[in-house]
């Protein structure tokens, strides 16, 4: 029999109960022991709805569960750091949510603390474990587009609830912190590289302090650019292009991916006239993006293979958020 990795979640935010959990039990390689909240009936109430077996009233008592043999870390931005260290000193290897903290700072002394225990971590971008973006490099890889030159992407939504903790500041909220650190990502895995340079333009909400929208572009080494929007206060919307000399690519629905229907990504090629352009659907079958990457982790504990995403990239990920929160004039303190 297969070995399955046994998780318990710190949190019971809406991420971890409505799209990770299902996730992982849509996978292979794990099941879902235990949740934990700074308030054990609340635990006990969330645990009974999911099915879990095990609650607990504090995330330490989760932490020295024997039978813990991994955690997924979905708590508030400013808490990804302390508690992913903590799991890590406890033994525990972690799947920390985006963005890994609010500085590269936090990602450094995550990284430290793996490489002094052992215990390996891993940034939670579900996206890139999804069979519709690994077609979708195999494809530029392959060279179909020709020679990568640019990236376009958006990703919104509105809200408008001063208590969510992506509309207050000191718990790291605000739209590129929140979804922009997709596009980021996305823009850097795409070209393999680190921007050379950053541009960037926030309008923030006065009362909050948070962006509400950011745009940004970035050029990477030989030539390549990447722009982006990121919103929060903009209708819920998302897309991707991936422009080359020969062709493009675009992917339906490229960051939430629906786990229950086939997912598509569109070839155009051709440098001829629009009329005269060829294009190609690529369908792929369902795939719930979290039970992908809770299935690579797994892979990554369970059988030793390598780290999907390295803490590396994590790094180097929060290390041009804090590029454009710069060029927007609001340099990270």
């Amino acid at each position: 029999m297969t070995p399955r990795l046994r998780w318990g979640v710190i949190s019971t935010a809406r991420i971890g109960t409505t799209k990770v959990i299902p996730g992982i039990r849509r996978g292979e390689r794990g099941e879902v022991v235990a949740i934990a909240s700074r308030d054990a009936a609340h635990a006990r109430t969330v645990a009974d709805g999911l099915g879990i077996q095990r609650a607990y009233g504090s995330y330490e008592e989760l932490l020295a569960d024997p039978d813990v043999d991994a955690v997924y870390n979905p708590l508030p931005n400013h808490l990804h750091a302390a508690w992913t260290i903590a799991a890590l000193r406890a033994g525990k290897p972690v799947l920390c949510e985006k963005p890994i903290g609010l500085t590269a700072a936090d990602g450094e002394a995550i990284a430290a603390v793996a490489a002094e225990t052992g215990v390996p971590v891993m940034e939670a971008f579900m996206y890139r474990h999804h069979p519709s973006w690994r077609a979708a490099m195999a494809l530029i890889a392959e060279g179909r587009i020709g020679e990568l030159r640019a990236v376009d992407s958006w990703f919104s939504y509105y809200l408008d609830d001063a208590g969510n903790i992506r509309s207050i500041a000191a718990y790291g909220g605000g739209a590129l912190y929140d979804i922009g650190c997709y596009n980021v990502n996305l823009s850097r895995m795409l070209f393999g590289a680190e921007p050379e340079t950053v541009s960037a333009a926030m309008v923030v909400d006065p009362a909050l302090d948070v962006d509400i929208l950011t745009s940004g572009t970035m050029t990477f080494p030989g030539g390549g650019v990447a722009s982006f929007t990121c919103a929060t206060r903009v209708e819920p919307d998302q897309h991707v292009s991936i422009y080359g000399t020969t062709g493009r690519i675009t992917i339906d629905i490229p960051f939430n991916i629906p786990p229950e229907i086939p997912t598509r990504i569109h070839l155009t090629t051709g440098r001829r006239a629009p009329e005269a352009w060829e294009t190609q659907t690529i369908e792929l079958a369902p795939a719930d993006p979290y039970g992908c990457e809770a299935d690579a982790f797994a892979e990554m504990v369970l059988d030793g293979a390598q780290v999907p995403v390295p803490m590396a990239d994590a790094i180097a990920n929060m290390r041009v958020l804090e590029r454009l929160f710069a060029a927007a004039g609001r340099p990270i303190a």
